[in-house]
C-alpha cells in the first residue's frame, strides 16, 4: 500500500526541477492553473470532482527513504535535486472551484500559488486526480439529470482498476448517486452501499427456489432478488410465493428492459406486490435511463459508463504556468502560444453571472484584477491549502458530503439547455473581462 503519493508523478518534473535550480530559477514565486480548453465530448458542463482526494495526495507527497533511494540508484536526478526533494512539503496556496460546482471552457478550477519548484512537481498528481475524478462525476450527473427522482446506484468496480473504483464511486456520489456497490468506498468516503446477489447465487443451488429461499432467510422478505437467470415470469412468481407481497425488489439484468420492467411490473401487481421495486442493470449509460423514462423503473445500477466517463475519460484539464514574479518583485504574466493551445496569462479571477431568476448566464473572467461583483454573482474559487495547512472543511466524508450537497444547489441554476444530451455548446458562455 503506498503511504507516499510522491512518485505518482511524470519524471519530467523532477528533471525540470533539477535543471531550474541549475538556471537559478526554481525559487521564483509562479501561479499555475488547472482549466479545460474547452469542455470535451460536446457536453454543456463539467463537475468539478477530486479535490478531497487531492488534498489528502498533497499532504502524503513526501520523499521517504524508500522514494529518495529509487531516485538515487536509478539516477533521476542528481544528489543536490535529492537531498532538497528530501525536505519536500507544499507551503503554498491552491484556490479552487469548490467540489461539486460546475465548470466551462477555461474556468480556473484549481490556481496553485507557491514557487516553481515547490508547483511544478506537483502537476501529474493534480492532473491525474482532477482529470479523472471530474469526468466520472461529469458523466454521473447527466445520469442523475435523467434519472429524475430514481434510485441511482454505482456498481462499476468491476469494470476499472481498483483505486480508480474507489475514487469513481466518490465522484458519481458528488454528482448525486445514492449509493455505491464498494466497500471501500463506503468506509473510505461514507457512502451508502449496497448489493445482494448475482446470478452466480441462483446457479450455485439445485432449483432457484432454493436460491431464493436461503436469501429470503437470511436477509428477509424485503430483500431483492434477481430475476433473470432462467425464465423470468416463472422467477417473479416465485419470489413472491416465497417472499410474499412484502418483497422488497427484483432485479433484471437482460432483455429488453423497456419492455421486460413493463411486464413485470403488470405481473407483480396482478400477484398483489404493488410495493416491490423493480431494479434494472445492464450496461446502462444516461441514453438508455433516458430512454427508460416512461417504464416503470425504480431503482438503476450503473457500472461500465460511470466509471468511464460514459466514453469521455477525461475532463481535458492541462496543468499552465501564467504568471511568475521577476527578481524586480513585477509580476509577468506568460501564455503558451502555440497553435490550437493557447491560453490567457495572468492570475484569473472567476465569477458566475446569473440573472434575476437565479439562473447562470455566463462565466466571467479576469486576469490580473478582480472583477466588479454584483448581487447577481457568486465568486467562484474558494480556499483549499494557506501556507500549506489545508482547509479541513473539504477533507473526508464529511467534505464528500458537502461537494454532494453543492453540486445538488449548483444544477438548480444550470440553463435548461444544459441538461440536453446531445452534443453542442456549453450551457453558458465564458466571457474574460
Amino acid at each position: 500500500m503506498l503511504t507516499s503519493s510522491a512518485l505518482l508523478t511524470d519524471r519530467y518534473e523532477l528533471t525540470m526541477l533539477q535543471a531550474a535550480r541549475h538556471s537559478g530559477k526554481a525559487d521564483r514565486p509562479a501561479v499555475f492553473e488547472v482549466f479545460c480548453r474547452s469542455l470535451p465530448g460536446g457536453r454543456r458542463y463539467g463537475v468539478v470532482a477530486g479535490t478531497g482526494r487531492l488534498l489528502d495526495r498533497i499532504r502524503d507527497f513526501r520523499f521517504e527513504d524508500e522514494e529518495l533511494d529509487y531516485l538515487r540508484t536509478n539516477k533521476i536526478v542528481d544528489l543536490a535535486t535529492i537531498d532538497w526533494l528530501a525536505n519536500y512539503r507544499f507551503d503554498g496556496n491552491i484556490w479552487g472551484y469548490r467540489e461539486g460546482d460546475l465548470f466551462f471552457s477555461y474556468s480556473p478550477v484549481l490556481t496553485v500559488e507557491a514557487t516553481f519548484e515547490q508547483a511544478v512537481v506537483l502537476e501529474t498528481l493534480i492532473l491525474s486526480v482532477m482529470n479523472f475524478d471530474s469526468a466520472v462525476a461529469s458523466a454521473a450527473s447527466r445520469m442523475v439529470g435523467v434519472a429524475g427522482s430514481r434510485f441511482l446506484a454505482e456498481m462499476g468496480g468491476r469494470r476499472t482498476n481498483e483505486i480508480a473504483a474507489v475514487a469513481a464511486a466518490r465522484a458519481a456520489y458528488i454528482a448525486g448517486f445514492d449509493a455505491t456497490s464498494n466497500l471501500e468506498a463506503g468506509r473510505s468516503w461514507g457512502i451508502p452501499t449496497m448489493g445482494t446477489a448475482a446470478h452466480a447465487f441462483t446457479l450455485l443451488h439445485d432449483t432457484e427456489e432454493q436460491a431464493f429461499r436461503a436469501q429470503v432467510e437470511t436477509f428477509g422478505p424485503g430483500t431483492t432478488l434477481l430475476v433473470d437467470t432462467y425464465d423470468t415470469d416463472n422467477a417473479v412468481r416465485l419470489a413472491v410465493s416465497i417472499a410474499g407481497p412484502e418483497l422488497g425488489a427484483v432485479r433484471i439484468d437482460s432483455g429488453d428492459l423497456g419492455v421486460e420492467v413493463t411486464r413485470v411490473r403488470a405481473l407483480l401487481d396482478s400477484l398483489g406486490a404493488h410495493h416491490t421495486k423493480i431494479t434494472v442493470t445492464n450496461d446502462l449509460n444516461e441514453y438508455s435511463i433516458a430512454a427508460l423514462a416512461a417504464a416503470p423503473v425504480d431503482n438503476y445500477g450503473v457500472g461500465t459508463s460511470v466509471v468511464t466517463g460514459s466514453g469521455v475519460p477525461t475532463a481535458g484539464f492541462v496543468y499552465k504556468m501564467v504568471a511568475f514574479e521577476d527578481e524586480g518583485g513585477e509580476w509577468v504574466s506568460v501564455a503558451k502560444r502555440s497553435v490550437h493551445k493557447t491560453n490567457v496569462g495572468g492570475r484569473k479571477h472567476a465569477m458566475r453571472r446569473h440573472d434575476s431568476k437565479g439562473v447562470a448566464t455566463a462565466e466571467i473572467l479576469t486576469a490580473g484584477h478582480h472583477p466588479d461583483i454584483t448581487a447577481a454573482d457568486r465568486e467562484l474559487l474558494v480556499p483549499l491549502i494557506i501556507e500549506g495547512e489545508t482547509e479541513v472543511q473539504h477533507l473526508g466524508s464529511t467534505g464528500t458530503q458537502a461537494a454532494r450537497e453543492h453540486h445538488r444547489e449548483v444544477m438548480k441554476s444550470l440553463p435548461l439547455a444544459g441538461l440536453r444530451l446531445v452534443r453542442g455548446e456549453a450551457a453558458i458562455p465564458t466571457e474574460f473581462a
